[in-house]
């Protein structure tokens, strides 16, 4: 059996970091990870190859050599699976999809096996759908979550290593809060579920025979869910890097509880973490509260970046703006909140109701849901938000144009700078001197703003000549904020609120006078042409 695996394409979104790539002579932030640990529960005699579409393109060369072609992504990459799925069937291949984009599976047509959930606990049971002829949905197994204890190491062997910035690995599931809008929960459950700390040793020993040297993310969705065994994890971590001389350094996500924990910050510091997300969501209590984010309410959220970053844990930040409880003063409360804080990072996003949610359930049960999410967020929200949409969609852009301007993430990093200790080691990387060099000539030399990076690197060069490289990596991705956000972002949000602003004359239109509705439908376009001024027809979209 030859079975292909096709990681499928993302689009440009501010997490690819694309623009920051192609200077740093990468393709990818990521890879595939999901896939290639189901690689590793196939049978050992199956051949199997794999296509990161992220970083190459798919033959039919590739398709045709395949018996069967495995296609995983996450709701964003939807797109890209069916233009694959429909790429194999046209060539006579069976099909197979996974990933959490195949929890709507008929938005899979080509799919003839459609596999939901985790797969530990499930490689007879997938090995039979790939050989069998009829079609076949493997649902959510009902019953214990999968035991992560039996996950295999991710076939790394299959990645083109060069391509990639980072590398990752997975050490626990599940969180144990109940935050409404989050998928987590839904998908992994609230007991999380960890790996033996050999187990994620082992995997770090593939990597590092492979050669790999860098960042490597741990993707948990909350590193401490299960604190006391990620301490024991943090213990064997610290003693593998002492004995390989620190071959790699980590960053993974953490719920903001970490700040009121000094020895679980210093651990993780030891052990090479050198980063860590958190979703900061809000500076509103009541939004949090509503959303059932209670334990950003135990702390001082200014208060506790602040100790995680002294700690020596750079905070990437977390917000979410269009909660029912938001008004528009909202967007100057998280101005406030960002305007020196110690986030270069920090990522906003408008309120999403994901499939599965407590948030999507609720809504649907108000009448206020309009679609289901696609992974999509810089467009009108998929449900009918409590602020008028108009503005949350104005103020939003103006937030965005604010916090990816070079001089607010030239300001953010700064804050960084002096509130940070000094990095205690020098980071390695693959290829680090070619990418500095690079970063210089394209930013520092040709770049638009080459004040911003030199300033920043001055000020990481005064502070210690080791945190000049985190200069130079911040400085990339900085270049990949200000573009993304200008050359995609704020036209997107244009068009939406264009879009908005014809719906709400098509609705206000409808209630117009009958006189009115006469002359209306003697005009025509140009009814249309008045109403909403520079919007294309709908054929032309």
């Amino acid at each position: 059996m030859k079975v292909l695996l096709v990681h499928a394409a993302f689009p440009r979104t501010y997490w690819g970091f694309q623009h920051a790539l192609a200077i740093a002579g990468k393709r990818a932030s990521l890879p595939p990870l999901g896939l290639i640990t189901v690689a590793a529960l196939l049978p050992r005699e199956w051949a199997v190859r794999l296509v990161d579409l992220n970083v190459e393109p798919l033959d039919d060369a590739d398709l045709r050599w395949a018996d069967v072609v495995l296609v995983g992504g996450m709701l964003i990459q939807a797109p890209s699976m069916r233009v694959v799925l429909a790429r194999a069937r046209a060539l006579g291949k069976r099909t197979v999809a996974g990933g959490p984009a195949a929890g709507t599976p008929e938005e899979l047509p080509d799919a003839e096996v459609i596999v939901a959930g985790e797969v530990e606990g499930r490689a007879g049971e997938l090995a039979l759908a790939i050989t069998g002829r009829e079609p076949r949905f493997l649902p959510v197994p009902r019953g214990a979550w999968p035991d992560v204890g039996v996950s295999p190491i991710p076939r790394f062997d299959l990645l083109k290593l060069d391509h990639y910035s980072s590398m990752s690995v997975q050490f626990s599931r599940g969180c144990p809060f109940h935050c409404e809008f989050c998928d987590v929960i839904e998908t992994f459950g609230r007991a999380p579920r960890v790996k033996r700390p050999g187990q994620l040793v082992a995997e770090l020993d593939a990597l590092r025979a492979l050669d790999w040297r860098g960042p490597v993310f741990v993707v948990d969705d909350n590193f401490i869910g299960n604190a006391r065994q990620a301490r024991a994890l943090l213990a064997e971590l610290r003693a593998w890097q002492e004995r390989n001389r620190r071959p790699v350094s980590f960053y993974t996500e953490a719920s903001v509880n970490l700040a009121g924990d000094p020895a679980l910050l210093r651990d993780m510091v030891a052990a090479g973490f050198e980063s860590v997300f958190v979703g900061l969501e809000s500076p509103s209590a009541e939004a949090l509260r509503s959303a059932g984010k209670t334990q950003n309410l135990r702390v001082d959220l200014g208060a506790a970046v602040d100790t995680i970053t002294r700690a020596g844990l750079e905070v990437m930040g977390g917000f979410i703006v269009g909660f029912d409880s938001d008004d528009p003063g909202i967007f100057a409360a998280q101005r406030r909140f960002l305007d020196d804080a110690p986030i270069p990072l920090a990522m906003a996003g408008i309120l999403t109701a994901l499939p599965g949610t407590a948030l999507t359930r609720r809504l649907e049960k108000e009448g206020r849901l309009r679609v289901l999410a696609n992974g999509e967020q810089m467009a009108r929200p998929n449900f009918t938000p409590v602020m008028d949409e108009e503005i949350l969609l104005r103020e939003y852009a103006a937030l965005l144009a604010e916090l990816y301007s070079p001089e607010a993430f030239l300001r953010r990093c700064s804050a960084y700078l002096e509130r940070a200790p000094s990095p205690p080691f020098a980071p390695r990387r693959r290829g680090g001197l070619a990418i500095a060099l690079r970063t210089v000539w394209r930013l520092g030399v040709l770049g638009r703003s080459r004040r911003a990076f030199w300033t920043l690197l001055a000020r990481a060069a005064r502070r210690s000549l080791r945190s000049v490289p985190w200069a130079i990596g911040h400085a990339l991705q900085g270049e990949h904020l200000y573009r993304y956000t200008h050359e995609d972002v704020l036209p997107r949000l244009a068009h939406a609120a264009a879009e908005l602003r014809a719906d709400s004359s098509v609705q206000s239109r409808r209630f117009a006078s009958p006189a009115q509705d006469l002359r209306d439908l003697g005009r025509g376009p140009a009814v249309r042409a008045r109403h909403a001024p520079g919007m294309p027809e709908p054929h032309a979209s």
